[in-house]
C-alpha cells in the first residue's frame, strides 16, 4: 500500500489573486501522517482550502484521490469530499440537530439510501470517537471536545483515502487538545492517512510525525529535531 493519495508539483496556491504559496512540490502516500505548520498568514489555510477543492489550482499539477485539482469542476466537488474527510476548527456542526441527524445529514448528501445502513454506519463511526452514547443529544449541548469528536465521526462516514485536519485543536483546551490528538493517532494506526495543520507546537513535540512548514511564500519538510 504505498500509492500516493496527495501529489503536487510546482503547484502555485492563491488566495483571490495573492500568490501565497509557489512551486508547491508535496507527495502524501497511503498510510501517511503530516503535520502542516506556519504562522497564521502563511498559506496553510488556502492549501487546505486548494486540496478539497475551495479555491481552484491555477498552475502546476495536483492530484487528490484520483481528482486532477486543475480540472476540478464545480459538480465534482461534492465527490471529491466523498473520499476525503474534512475536520475543522470551529467544528462546523449542524447546531438544530443532535449528534445523530449531523452525521445522517452528511450520509443522505453523499448519496446514502438504505436507512438500516445509514444507522448501522452513524453508530460504527460514533464508536470509533467515542461518542456512541450521545447520538441523542443536541450538538450545543456537547463541550467542545465532545463536538469536534462528533466532527472526527462525521469526517470518517464515507471511509475516506485522505482525512484534512485544519487546526482541529485549534478552539481546544490543552487537555482536550490531547484528548483529540490522542483519537487522530488511534485513527492514524489504523490505517487512515492524514494531513493535518496546525500551530500547537506542543502536539507536535508529544506525538511525533512528518511536518512540513509553510514559510516565506513556499512550503518545505522539516526535520523533527528543529520543530
Amino acid at each position: 500500500m504505498d500509492k500516493s493519495v496527495l501529489h503536487l508539483e510546482n503547484a502555485d496556491i492563491y488566495q483571490r489573486d495573492n500568490l501565497v504559496l509557489s512551486k508547491v512540490n508535496l507527495t502524501v502516500k497511503s498510510g501517511d501522517f503530516y503535520y502542516l505548520i506556519g504562522k497564521t498568514g502563511s498559506g496553510k489555510s488556502s492549501l487546505m482550502k486548494t486540496l478539497y477543492g475551495d479555491l481552484k489550482l491555477q498552475k502546476g499539477i495536483g492530484n487528490i484521490v484520483g481528482f486532477d485539482l486543475k480540472k476540478l469542476k464545480e459538480k465534482e466537488i461534492p465527490f471529491l469530499r466523498r473520499k476525503i474527510g474534512i475536520v475543522f476548527q470551529d467544528f462546523k456542526l449542524l447546531s438544530d440537530r443532535n449528534v445523530f441527524d449531523n452525521l445522517d445529514f452528511v450520509l443522505k448528501a453523499t448519496g446514502w439510501k438504505d436507512k438500516a445502513k445509514m444507522k448501522a454506519k452513524i453508530h460504527e463511526v460514533l464508536e470509533k470517537v467515542g461518542m456512541k452514547s450521545s447520538y441523542y443529544k443536541k450538538t450545543y449541548e456537547l463541550s467542545g471536545g465532545e463536538q469536534q469528536r462528533v466532527a472526527i465521526a462525521r469526517a470518517l462516514l464515507n471511509d475516506p483515502e485522505l482525512i484534512l485536519a485544519d487546526e482541529p485543536t485549534g478552539n481546544l483546551d490543552p487537555k482536550t487538545s490531547l484528548e483529540v490528538m490522542h483519537l487522530l493517532n488511534e485513527i492514524h494506526q489504523n490505517g487512515k492517512t492524514i494531513l493535518m495543520a496546525t500551530h500547537d507546537y506542543q502536539l507536535i513535540v508529544k506525538f511525533k510525525q512528518k511536518t512540513i512548514k509553510c514559510e516565506g511564500g513556499v512550503l518545505f519538510e522539516v526535520a523533527q529535531r528543529t520543530v
